[in-house]
């Protein structure tokens, strides 16, 4: 059936409901959107689902995410047979609480138990906690920090974090053969509770992992004498940290901890911020404005599933806030784990700090420098994640800190993905310990930059939607794959990967050898003088996004250099 087709059987099959119905007879006259909600099903790709939310096989709503549960268990009962046990977790996005208990309701009718949280709980809580309850899986409702209008679906396997090769394709090529709404099956809530197959996660897991991350802290005897002299902003905005995170804080002794009141209950509709995303500048006008009435140290905020981590700090030379990206934020944290850990002498010998392809290059010279072993992985935490699980399996490395540019740390390995409440830990112990120095977080940056390089990235998105968007973005790809530069700008390619096709060209010798990671839609380029970009299209949204990576001598010709590599990407791209 095509677009048009496909709308007409949505309204007159029985198994849609009313108020379905009603919004599809809202764009009758609507070709084009009725063509963007019908046109494919949602994908339900490597991570799961993301879309926006509304009526049609292309959004998110209940059938489709009954449609993907229902794929999930197929594999879960192949992979595992009999009656087996999955976590469900929620954010504050508008229908997060109903899409979990549309997924818990189709668990159960595959007599699959269904473990949720009894409110909207942070991505990572999902993480630790099937694992806790020794759950098969797991599922995550979120769109992190997509716009209102989206929302999304997250599948974590039995490690924890999310799931990779070659469960992934097992589990979307389960998804993809539910052809049929009629295939999927549910329950009524009562019968689901009455048979034990929908259980309420109880408040133990909340205090498990809250005691798992405050075992993480380095140096207990100094946070109870530093701790309350930090004084720190914090935002939610309108999402699941604002219960753990003042949580974490006053148990450590934080108590100059001011929360942004217009920001701080749960709304899915982020009605203070036009996109609820702490790498966005924007989201911390509020917190700013706070920040500068009650002369705080630290401006802190959380996205809406709470796993990512935006900050700005007070900069005493100047008085003003300063932003600090996620690389930065990132090395701040790895710097204090390392230089502490080698002090007190509990820095294993097989110590390993595991990134991602396209975060800063700053974490090459500190973990030479503390001769700790440094990992890269494709795009993704779930890649950090898989990490972890190899090293428990071959017993070859210690899991110190995993980090990624776009905002996502972790630090321990209680979860198996990116944690903002861990991050929030960390980074409030390093300025509470520097400050104990005499220094502010700007000032520890500026330590860094002196002793390792100034390293400066920058990201460029651009956001094509529809599937007039999406083949633009993939011809874009397959032009520069095509036609591969020998220079981007004034900067010679010194390698070039496709990961996608499993090369790896250096342009010295000509030599073609395999990339050594999994496969997937990446342009890579290594240029002279340290400097990078690599460009791909996003996983979950759609845009094609552009990364670059400099190295200068002082911080005015990082940024020249930056600004100079980041037109020749977008030269190269042509995408506007």
């Amino acid at each position: 059936m095509n677009a048009r087709e496909t709308w007409e059987f949505w309204l007159k099959d029985p198994y849609f409901d009313q108020e379905t119905k009603a919004e599809l007879r809202g764009i009758a006259e609507d070709e084009k959107e009725i063509e963007d909600r019908f046109y494919r099903d949602l994908e339900f790709g490597t991570g799961g689902l993301r879309g926006m939310i509304g009526a049609g096989t292309n959004r998110m709503n209940i059938y489709t995410v009954r449609k993907a549960t229902q794929g999930l268990a197929n594999f879960i009962l192949k992979e595992q047979g009999g009656r087996t046990s999955v976590a469900i977790a929620y954010d504050s996005r508008n229908y997060s609480p109903e899409f979990a208990d549309e997924a818990a309701l189709c668990l159960a009718a595959n007599g699959i138990r269904a473990y949720v949280f009894p409110s909207l709980r942070p991505t990572p809580m999902l993480s630790f906690a099937l694992r806790e309850l020794g759950c098969i899986a797991g599922i995550v409702v979120t769109a992190s920090h997509n716009p209102r209008e989206y929302n999304g679906y997250k599948v974590y396997w039995e490690d924890g974090a999310q799931i990779t090769a070659p469960k992934d394709r097992q589990i979307i090529a389960e998804v993809n053969a539910v052809t049929d709404f009629s295939q999927v099956k549910t329950m009524g809530m009562e019968a689901a509770k009455q048979s034990g197959l929908y259980q309420i996660i109880s408040k133990d897991i909340d205090d498990k992992y809250i005691e798992a991350i405050k075992s993480l802290v380095i140096h207990p005897e100094m946070l109870r004498g530093e701790s309350g002299y930090l004084r720190i902003v914090y935002t939610p905005l309108h999402g699941t940290g604002r219960i753990p995170v003042r949580r974490i804080l006053e148990e450590l002794g934080f108590w100059q901890v001011y929360v942004v009141r217009e920001q701080a209950a749960p709304d899915g509709n982020f009605p203070t911020v036009p996109y609820p995303n702490p790498e966005d500048k924007a989201a911390f006008s509020m917190a700013l404005r706070l920040a500068r009435e009650v002369d705080a140290d630290l401006v802190l905020a959380t996205d809406p599933d709470a796993d990512r981590l935006g900050i700005y700090a007070k900069d005493t030379l100047t008085g003003e806030y300063v932003s600090f990206t996620g690389n930065m934020s990132g090395m701040l944290i790895l710097e204090y784990i390392l230089s502490q850990k080698k002090e007190m002498g509990t820095l294993p010998a097989d110590g390993a700090v595991v990134t991602t392809i396209v975060s800063g290059k700053m974490s090459r010279e500190i973990t030479k420098e503390y001769q700790v072993e440094l990992i890269e992985t494709l795009t993704g935490f779930k890649y950090i994640g898989e990490q972890i699980r190899l090293f428990e399996q071959n017993r070859n490395h210690t899991f110190l800190f995993g980090y990624e540019e776009s905002y996502g740390c972790l630090v321990g390995t209680h979860a198996r993905d990116k944690d903002a409440v861990v991050a929030v830990m960390a980074l409030c112990e390093a300025a509470a310990y520097y400050r104990k120095q005499g220094l502010t977080l700007c000032d520890q940056m500026r330590i860094l930059y002196e002793k390792y390089g100034y390293f400066k990235e920058g990201l460029r998105t651009v956001t094509l939607k529809g599937k007039e968007g999406a083949a633009k973005i993939q011809s874009v790809m397959e032009r520069i794959r095509g036609s591969v530069p020998e220079k981007i700008g004034e900067k010679c390619v010194l390698q070039f990967r496709d990961y996608r096709e499993d090369v790896l060209k250096n342009f010295a010798t000509g030599e073609r050898t395999i990339t050594g990671l999994p496969k997937s839609n990446v342009l890579y380029f290594e240029l002279e003088d340290g400097a990078w970009c690599c460009i791909r299209p996003s996983g979950t949204e759609p845009k094609i996004k552009l990364y670059v990576g400099v190295k200068g001598s002082d911080e005015a010709d990082a940024a020249g250099q930056l600004e100079n590599l980041t037109k020749a990407v977008e030269e190269l791209v042509c995408v506007s």
